[in-house]
């Protein structure tokens, strides 16, 4: 019979660095499974909010600046901040804030006009439904500028980026052919939302840069001009509440205003090159 060594015990189990590779991923899987119902909760929190909604009364189509100035047909286009969702006067919104500033010659053209404001966007809209917002916008007489508020809807119901983007720039192809000049705030700073959670509200802002990226490479190449909301305005947004309306999510007054300074001078540009057109 033949006798055993004693040199050492014979191991009951795998080495120990097996074990502990085992046990790291069964933590990171762990931590894994717990981050995904997190954001799921989270993201089940933000859809059932209550958000303002669209007030229907305010119908955005007004003639700002005096008579026997200039016209400029203004004509916004988008989703929720192309109707002024979160403020209850037209002069508040957006576009309101933007004729009253292109009126009384604001941006680089220093030129007064008398801005017909309207607007086709649709509260909820994603790029995808810009095509016929483009054919509202092209009835009757011709707008001189569009101005296209697009993308957070993209980012919260999880479009790929190129696809949204190559929506956007359909659109912008067709106003351009019609021989309208087109400025695009991009994807705001959905990082600045506070109807959002940590760590749901990051996830939203680094989507929405993905999504603001996209856009402007589809918007330059198809003939427009874009102007990047979110980094002109995020830091705002996020420092400063006030910017945001009751819930969380739409601008405020305050908010509407930090876009229209920022989509001014690229409009102003815009309004200038329609008088030479």
């Amino acid at each position: 019979m033949t006798e055993r060594g004693t040199t050492g015990a014979v191991p009951s189990g795998p080495p120990l660095g097996t074990r502990v590779v085992r046990a790291a991923a069964a933590t990171l899987l762990a931590g894994t499974v717990a981050g995904l119902a997190l954001l799921a909760g989270e993201a089940f929190v933000a859809r059932n909010r209550r958000y303002a909604q669209p007030e229907l009364g305010m119908a955005l189509r007004s003639t700002v600046g005096r008579t026997g100035a200039p016209p400029l047909r203004l004509v916004l286009l988008g989703d929720s901040a192309a109707l002024g969702v979160g403020v209850d006067r037209v002069e508040d919104t957006v576009g309101g804030q933007l004729a009253r500033l292109l009126s009384e010659g604001a941006g680089p053209a220093r030129v007064e006009r008398q801005v017909w404001l309207s607007s086709v966007g649709v509260s909820g809209s994603r790029s995808t439904d810009l095509a016929t917002q483009v054919a509202r916008a092209l009835l009757g007489e011709r707008p001189d500028v569009a101005v296209i508020l697009i993308g957070a809807n993209d980012v919260v119901t999880l479009r790929r980026p190129g696809e949204a983007a190559a929506h956007l720039g359909t659109a912008v192809r067709r106003l351009r052919a019609a021989r309208v000049r087109v400025v695009v705030g991009t994807c705001p700073d959905l990082g600045a939302v506070r109807a959002f959670a940590p760590p749901l509200r990051q996830l939203a802002g680094w989507f929405g840069r993905r999504i603001a990226q996209a856009q402007a490479v589809a918007v330059v190449e198809a003939g427009g001009t874009v102007v990047d909301l979110a980094a002109e305005t995020g830091a705002v947004f996020r420092a400063d509440a006030g910017t945001l309306c009751h819930d969380g999510y739409h601008p405020s007054a305050d908010g509407y205003r930090l876009w229209a300074h920022a989509l001014l001078p690229a409009v102003a540009r815009a309004a200038a090159g329609t008088r030479q057109a």
